[in-house]
């Protein structure tokens, strides 16, 4: 059968429906797939040891022949155990697999294999045990190492699932290289291949799967990588220019209505607030749409200078929209919008997946979601607000200009196009966007994710916010902690305990990579911490749990009852990262912190600090090593995120920056992201190509893989 990239595994022999599924779990569905899914890590077996030094403890690669080879049944265990004895000319070893019964009909004496395994020892002496096996010849014939899949040479690891071993996804991967041989195209141009001095493709994927050296394996990663870097940059910067050729409704601005506004706040804005303020309203005044990020640290006031650009886009005759991640979060930012528009007269309302409301000054009224979406339509809402039910189809606005998104940083040309179809003839104006962030962004990430976006950020505090109280507790200062813990909801105050998984893991269950991630089964679970603090701890208090597992409306339930003090304290998942301010809440409580990246403890102690009293964060670890102490300090000592995300990103790497791993970037391009000078070359060069040629023209290969690139990266 002759394949080619495009390929469904489906038509692959001795690939049946339940092979397929477990590929699908690991994102296999196409020979591609299959062919860019890379190895984790390498093992190095390239070196066979004579069986005479086989040495007790010691992993080692043997050669040898079979003398004879069996199976036998222990009747107390249950267990069928198959026996072999190999030899080479320096000696004999036996060897032993349990539960392996059908290798006696794949293995036969007189047969030549290759074994990879632990020599372990018993009272009659040593023994490999389980190893992984190969069959060279029943003949004694020459062998080529290159011809051996698991055995005798730097052998790959892949990631796995269930069902799916390494040893499975070898030998499959093996004969489609071989069927292939080189007939995958080049990705990249070959003047910018030998100007980087980069693998080609068909020999790098080879050398990648099943490399000759360590050296040769390592300069196959240097190409993908550079690759995927290069294919980002090119999809980013491509999505700029597409920006800037669409056409937008300037927005005028009035310093004087900006005076105004600033002079009613009940508080100083920050030079850092100011300067992003001045930078937005700069951008809406032209007439191409504004692509821009503010970042800052949660409480440092982005809502603010958001609601600055809602009013200078209403005042001037057009409509402005605010989505949000959640229905708690809306009516939050409903509410604080509406606060500081009181004396402008603004018609505010608010859409979410239950309820409408509309806010004018101080008068507020529930009406139903119909006649909201009418209104918005007849532009007689000036700002909308809502969660994602804002983009559904029934969903028009008459004069749409501006639109905020509070931590979805990619809200496309198409979406925002979809929300512009009502815009009474102006369906092919673009309204200006302006994403929002809590998660300090570094700047090699900036470059690269967010490449197609202006940045601006609030790195200044509001004065007067006190600074939460960060302490790291060892096991033994547990007890302390509670009776602290409990003192203050006396008090009146709430508090957040935050775990890293939703059940405990138990040792028979997961597969074998995630049973490999040690420690995982000491770490504390939601679901195993609440009924702990519920019943054994604060069997007093009102504790509740969330998790991502829960519906959506039990978990709008949970929230709205802890922002109404209805709860004391809320175990949840990291889904409170994005999340709801409760100014109430005092206390943050992070299980198993050495778990989770700086980034991400540092958004949920921004969870807390936000009312008038006193907060404290406590860092409670289940392990505390050197490396622990020195990153949890660094959380204790930073007083900037985005310091702290810059430490962050050398440390654990973009994939667990962001806590997820679900963009669709792929892992070369995610550990990449670091090593600024590679970007900048990647960026420098996508630059180059499409400031002459934005359409790809003359690189029909590039454009065709550019699109192909498109389809697999989703960088929400």
């Amino acid at each position: 059968m002759r394949l080619n990239l495009s390929t469904p595994i489906a038509d692959l022999p001795r690939v049946g429906p339940q092979y397929q599924k477990r590929l699908k779990r690991l994102g296999i569905k196409t020979i591609r797939d299959l062919v860019f899914h890379f190895p984790r890590r390498y093992e190095d077996f390239s070196d066979i040891i004579p069986i005479s030094q086989a040495e007790a403890g010691r992993i080692g690669c043997f050669l040898g022949k079979i003398l004879e080879i069996k199976n036998s049944r222990t009747w107390k265990r249950k267990m069928t155990i198959t026996q072999a004895v190999v030899s080479d000319r320096t000696g004999a070893i036996r060897v032993v697999w349990f539960n392996q019964p059908y290798i006696t009909n794949v293995l036969k004496e007189k047969d030549i294999v290759c074994l990879v395994g632990k020599v372990a020892r018993a009272k009659e002496g040593i023994y490999l045990s389980s190893p992984a096996y190969e069959k060279i010849s029943s003949r004694g014939r020459a062998f080529s190492k290159r011809d051996l899949i698991h055995t005798a040479r730097i052998v790959p690891v892949y990631p796995e699932t269930e069902g799916l071993s390494s040893r499975w996804l070898r030998m499959l991967i093996m004969s489609i290289l071989k069927n292939l041989k080189d007939r995958i195209p080049e990705s990249i141009p070959e003047k910018i291949r030998k100007e980087n001095k980069l693998l080609p493709l068909n020999e790098a994927i080879w050398q990648v799967h099943f490399p000759d050296s360590f050296e040769l394996a390592e300069k196959a990663k240097e190409r993908f990588s550079f690759e995927e870097i290069f294919f980002i940059e090119l999809l980013v910067l491509s999505e700029r220019l597409k920006i800037n050729r669409q056409r937008a409704f300037p927005i005028p601005i009035d310093l004087k209505l900006c005076r105004q506004f600033v002079g009613k706040l009940p508080f100083q804005l920050t030079d850092a607030q100011k300067k992003a303020a001045w930078q937005i309203l700069k951008d809406m005044e032209k007439p191409r749409p504004m692509n821009r990020l503010l970042e800052g640290d949660v409480g440092s006031g982005k809502t603010v200078v958001a609601t600055l650009a809602f009013l200078s886009a209403v005042k001037t005759g057009f409509q402005a929209a605010f989505l949000v991640p959640t229905e708690v979060l809306a009516k939050q930012h409903f509410a604080n919008v509406s606060d500081l528009l009181d004396d402008f007269k603004v018609k505010i309302g608010l859409l979410t997946g239950k309820e409408g409301r509309i806010k004018i000054g101080k008068e507020e009224v529930k009406i139903s979601q119909k006649k909201i979406v009418d209104k918005t339509k007849e532009g007689e809402i000036d700002l909308l607000i809502g969660t994602h039910a804002l983009i559904q189809d029934r969903v028009r606005f008459r004069r749409l200009a501006f639109v905020a998104v509070d931590e979805q940083h990619r809200f496309g040309v198409e979406q925002r196009a979809r929300l512009c179809e009502g815009n009474a003839g102006q369906a092919k104006l673009i309204p200006h966007l302006l994403s929002m962030t809590a998660t300090p962004i570094p700047r090699t990430l900036a470059l690269t994710v967010y490449g197609d976006l202006d940045i601006s950020i609030i790195d200044q505090m509001p004065k007067g916010r006190k600074k939460v109280i960060t302490k790291i507790v060892s096991p033994k200062e547990r007890g302390k902690t509670y009776d602290f813990i409990r003192k203050k909801i006396r008090e009146g105050r709430q508090a957040f305990v935050i775990c890293p998984r939703i059940e405990p893991v138990e040792s028979s269950q997961g597969n074998a990579s995630e049973k490999s991630n040690q420690g995982w089964a000491e770490v504390k679970a939601v679901k195993e911490e609440y009924k702990k603090l519920s019943k054994e701890i604060f069997p007093d208090l009102k504790v509740a749990q969330l998790h991502g597992r829960m519906k959506p409306e039990e978990k709008e339930k949970i929230m709205e009852q802890f922002s109404q003090g209805k709860i004391d304290i809320l175990v949840s998942t990291s889904v409170v990262e994005v999340g709801i301010d409760i100014p109430n809440a005092t206390i943050m409580v992070i299980e198993g912190a050495e778990r989770f990246g700086l980034a991400q403890l540092y958004q949920f102690r921004g969870r807390v600090g936000r009312g008038r009293h006193q907060s404290y964060c406590f860092l409670l670890t289940s392990s505390y090593s050197r490396k622990t102490a020195s990153r949890l300090r660094a959380l204790i000592s930073c007083e900037n995120g985005f310091e702290l995300a810059e430490e962050d990103l050398k440390i654990r790497g973009p994939g667990d920056f962001f806590g997820t791993r679900q963009w669709g970037v792929p892992d070369l391009a995610m550990s990449s992201f670091s090593d600024m000078f590679l970007v900048e070359k990647a960026r420098n060069l996508a630059k180059e190509i499409l400031e002459k040629d934005p359409k790809l023209k003359t690189y029909p290969g590039l454009a065709q893989h550019l699109a192909l690139f498109r389809e697999k990266v989703h960088m929400e």
